[in-house]
């Protein structure tokens, strides 16, 4: 993205690019350029720009780089100078319009090239093959694809605009003119397709207007010059639709303009609504609704009457006659008897809706509204004079449809007034919105209700009549489409007849239908049946006979019981089950209705719930309101106090004001005095260009004067010189041959002095060359030197880098096996010691064994001694000390010994020692500092003995009385423990 510090940069440089072929990369410098954060601000070099962007996007139909470009240039010059954004705007749709129509001079076949049906579809894979093996003429093809295109890009261009200006107050006008040109394009090329989308996005946008009230720019629609624009645009909308034979979207647009009154509470002027009755009034006839036609007649009607002065004696003829037959022509029945109860509520909301569009209330009240009607459309016709309008035609049917009884002669009567009505009608001078009236649309439905009169009047006065008869009387239609008229009518209630086609007759008044009689036509047969029943088989009162049926009298007596029972019981299920479901419908009914008043209690809960928290944070509001009034009178006095003398704009006491209002104002301030400056600027400008112009204006003489005196000065002065010139020219070469002359005698001195000067350079010239080539030998073979021992160098060090490299490569490879022994070597010692430590504790574990068995023994030779010492041999009493020698190594052994046991072996001689063992280290026999009860010297190749504590000698336990000097065996720490404790 290049950066240009000028904005005149980036359009000089797209005019470089345009001239060597590159539009694209033009384009794309122009888009960066438009949209960087950088050039914000308006300036009038932008509006070139854009002029320039907007003639690229065209050349090369790129619709979404206009879109964007647009849509920036937008934001840029929404607050300054919205005009320019205007006139860019208008140059696009020229542009744009300017293209389409020559692709279209240029095309001979419009038509073919037009024949899309949606101008936003691509061409699909089928039309291409179609039009590739149907064998389309080149031309044809050549203009559909250099038309549609064009168009294509003209529909996207008034879409991009209508975009853009949706919601720009400054703009609405060239809203409207969008509006318009699109609905004129939609006409003129038959669009139907676009029109219906167009219809659609101006509804969404003023959807949108509505829905987001709070946007800086919006329209307001309470203006009057607003309201007008949109009405305009509503209004256009209506009759381009009506013109292109497009009724929904007709009567889509006849609601938007009655929503577009209701929501400004306004009525619109009289020529626009004579517009909208006449539009209605084509609407209703397609659609084939004759009461909402002769109303939408009767409103066009009133309008013209007050408001048209221009209006003719004729043309009023023409549309009060219009009125009157429209009124004639709605049928004469309520088609609405024997339907469903939705079918009237759906038909009672239609009703209400045509009524608002037709009455055109903005505020309607349902109990104050009239119900359209024939009888009431009729009687106010008469009321305000709109028959007496009319022509003597259209009055003398209606006094024979409406007043005369004639049942004979009516048919021919208003078959001639039909005849004359028809050649009635033309063309309406003085009425624009209704160029043509034309009675003869209404000859069908009145041919139809002098039927239906006919029908009414002769059931009044025939019981029965032939048909051929009646369809004399009736010259309109012939029976076939009379019976069916007469079908609709006997359906709604209106007349009571029946067809008999058998007799050939038809027969009125109220003589019931079939469903009348065979309500109880099954009753009846079986009473007729019974009756035949009893007049073939009468009833046998004689014994004789009856004796005939005894025998199987019983048996059909059983069953008949046996029936009947069955019957009983059945019923009585019947019964119990219609309880049990009562029983159970109650308990259901039950259950809702305290679900029902639980959940009310709930909801009744909730709705206290959340209308104090509605009220608490109203209380809340309220405080922060006060607040913020608080804050805003203060900054409000702060800013008083910083605004200019005859700034300052008077604040009314009752004006609730917060800190976004002061914001708001301030900023409005702002940009008014930013906009009075640059409206003063502009004048000042003006004014500076109007002087300039005087004053280039009052010395463009004068300077034209000076300038003509200038060239006779210059003129003769440049004779002058060259004469001088030509003069001195002369004199030079005059002293030039006199100079040759005098210098041609020295011409072969200097020859020898010249081959001197040149012999003696080229010796000089040899020797510095000679030099020179000794010189540069001298450097090469320096230069190879250095290499060789550069060389040389690299090749000792990378010897010593890979020497060093596989030192340390044999040195960790010798780490890693010593490692690798050190860690088999801890292995296997740690098994051995584990072995060893094994065997240690199992040896201890057998003499623990012995000792305890020994000390066993000792105790019950003791206790026996000292029961029976008399008993006690002599020999028995000098092995005491002998037996009494365990004792201390019980006590060694941490086991308890008794009091008379330690005394005994105090007093008697040292035990001998024991065995040593061979898996323990002897203690030292002589005083050691080791011995006194502290800890000893850890073994340094036994970590299952480091840190425990030596054993004491047996003279420390036993108050220093003699020890062994047996080594202790290994015990646990918790036993050593004990015995220091």
């Amino acid at each position: 993205m290049a950066n240009f510090a000028k904005p005149e940069n980036a359009l000089k440089r797209a005019e470089e690019l345009i001239n060597v072929g590159q539009k694209q990369d033009a384009l794309q410098a122009l888009h960066n350029l438009i949209t960087s954060k950088r050039y914000r601000a308006w300036q009038k070099p932008l509006e070139r720009i854009m002029f320039k962007y907007v003639e690229l996007c065209v050349d090369m139909r790129k619709g979404r780089f206009a879109k964007d470009g647009l849509i920036q240039y937008r934001i840029v010059c929404q607050q300054v100078n919205v005009n320019s954004l205007e006139e860019v705007i208008k140059y696009f749709m020229h542009l744009s319009t300017e293209k389409a129509e020559q692709a279209r001079s240029q095309a001979q076949a419009l038509e073919e090239a037009l024949d899309v049906d949606d101008l936003e579809a691509d061409k699909r894979p089928e039309d291409l093959m179609l039009s590739y093996v149907s064998g389309e003429k080149g031309k044809d093809r050549s203009d559909r694809e250099l038309v549609t295109p064009w168009f294509k890009f003209l529909w996207e261009t008034y879409r991009t605009v209508l975009e853009i200006l949706r919601n720009n107050s400054k703009l609405e006008a060239l809203y409207a003119m969008t509006a318009h040109r699109a609905f004129q394009f939609c006409k003129q090329y038959k669009r139907t397709t676009e029109f219906r989308r167009l219809c659609e996005i101006i509804r969404n946008h003023l959807a949108n207007l509505n829905k987001y009230k709070d946007q800086r720019d919006r329209p307001d629609l309470s203006s009057l010059e607003s309201l007008q624009l949109y009405l305009d645009t509503r209004f256009e909308q209506l009759k381009i639709a009506t013109e292109l034979e497009l009724w929904q979207e007709a009567f889509r647009s006849v609601e938007d303009i009655y929503g577009l009154m209701s929501l400004v509470k306004k009525t619109p002027k009289a020529s626009l609504m004579v517009v909208y009755y006449a539009k209605l009034t084509e609407i209703f006839r397609i659609s084939g609704s004759h009461l909402y036609h002769a109303y939408a007649w009767f409103k066009l009607f009133m309008l013209q009457k007050n408001f048209n002065k221009n209006l003719s004696q004729k043309d009023l003829q023409l549309i009060a006659s219009s009125v009157v037959l429209a009124a004639l022509s709605v049928s004469p029945y309520d088609q609405t008897r024997g339907a469903s109860h939705l079918e009237l509520e759906n038909e009672k909301e239609r009703n209400l809706r045509m009524a608002n569009l037709i009455g055109f209330h903005l505020e309607p009240k349902v109990e104050n509204r009239e119900v359209l009607s024939r009888s009431s459309l009729l009687s106010e016709l008469v009321s305000k004079g709109v028959l007496s309008c009319a022509t003597q035609e259209v009055k003398d049917l209606y006094n024979l449809l409406e007043h005369e009884f004639l049942p004979l002669d009516v048919a021919s009567k208003i078959q001639s007034l039909l005849m004359k009505i028809s050649k009635l009608g033309g063309k309406l001078a003085s009425v624009s919105s209704v160029p043509e009236v034309q009675l003869s649309q209404y000859v069908p439905a009145i041919e139809k209700l002098a039927t239906l009169r006919l029908l009414k009047q002769v059931s009044h006065v025939y019981q029965t009549m032939k048909i051929e008869s009646l369809s004399q009387m009736i010259p309109f239609f012939d029976i076939s489409t009379v019976e069916k008229i007469s079908v609709d009518a006997v359906k709604y209630n209106f007349i009571a007849m029946k067809v008999d086609h058998m007799k050939g007759i038809v027969q009125f008044g109220n003589m019931g239908l079939e469903s009348d009689k065979l309500r109880d036509h099954l009753t009846i047969l079986a009473e007729s049946l019974n009756k035949a029943r009893a007049m073939i088989y009468p009833s046998a009162k004689k014994a004789s006979k009856l004796g005939e049926f005894l025998p199987g009298l019983g048996e059909i007596v059983d069953k008949e019981h046996k029936r009947l029972l069955a019957r009983k019981s059945i019923i009585e299920k019947r019964k119990e089950e219609q309880e049990r479901q009562l029983l159970e419908m109650e308990r259901e009914e039950e259950s809702k209705r305290l679900m029902l008043q639980k959940k009310t209690e709930e909801a009744e809960k909730k709705r206290l719930a959340a209308v104090f928290e509605q009220q608490r944070a109203e209380r809340i509001r309220k405080e922060i309101e006060e607040r913020e009034l608080e804050e805003a009178q203060a900054l409000l006095q702060e800013t008083e106090k910083h605004l200019k003398r005859g700034k300052k704009k008077p604040i009314l006491d009752g004006e609730k004001l917060t800190k976004q209002t002061l914001i708001e104002r301030a900023m409005t301030e702002q940009l008014k005095e930013r906009q009075e400056q640059e409206k003063r600027l502009q004048k000042v400008a003006k004014t500076m260009d109007h002087l300039e112009r005087a004053k280039r204006e009052e010395a463009a003489p004068l300077i034209e004067a000076a300038f003509q005196r200038r060239l006779v000065e210059e003129k003769v002065l440049h004779e002058r010189e060259q004469q001088l010139e030509v003069e001195l020219s002369r004199q030079r070469h005059d002293g030039d041959l006199k100079e040759k002359n005098r210098l041609v005698r020295m011409l072969d001195n200097k020859m020898v002095f010249q081959e001197r000067v040149i012999s003696r350079r080229q010796a000089e010239f040899d020797q510095r060359r000679l030099e020179k080539e000794d010189r540069i030998k001298q450097i090469i073979k320096a230069r190879k030197q250095e290499r060789d021992i550069k060389r040389k160098k690299i090749f000792y060090v990378r010897s010593e880098e890979e020497r060093i490299r596989k030192l340390r490569e044999e040195e960790e490879a010798r780490k890693l096996e010593e490692a690798e022994r050190r860690r088999k070597e801890e292995a296997e010692y740690k098994a051995k010691m584990d072995e060893i430590a094994e065997k240690q504790r199992q040896r201890e574990r057998e003499l623990e064994e012995k000792e305890r068995l020994r000390r066993e023994a000792l105790l019950g030779k003791s206790t026996d001694g000292l029961s029976r010492p008399s008993e006690l041999p002599a020999g028995s009493r000098t092995t005491e000390p002998g037996a009494a020698a365990p004792a201390p190594a019980a006590s060694s052994a941490g086991k308890y010994v008794p009091r008379f046991l330690r005394e005994r072996s105090e007093s008697t001689d040292q035990a001998p020692p024991l065995e040593p063992d061979r898996w323990v280290k002897p203690a030292p026999s002589g005083p050691d500092r080791w011995t006194s009860g502290s800890r000893a010297p850890p073994p340094q190749t036994d970590r299952w003995t480091s840190g425990s504590r030596a054993a004491p000698n047996d003279s420390d336990r036993l108050g220093g009385a003699g020890g062994s000097n047996k080594p202790e065996p290994w015990r646990p720490s918790r036993a050593r423990n004990t015995q220091r404790g």
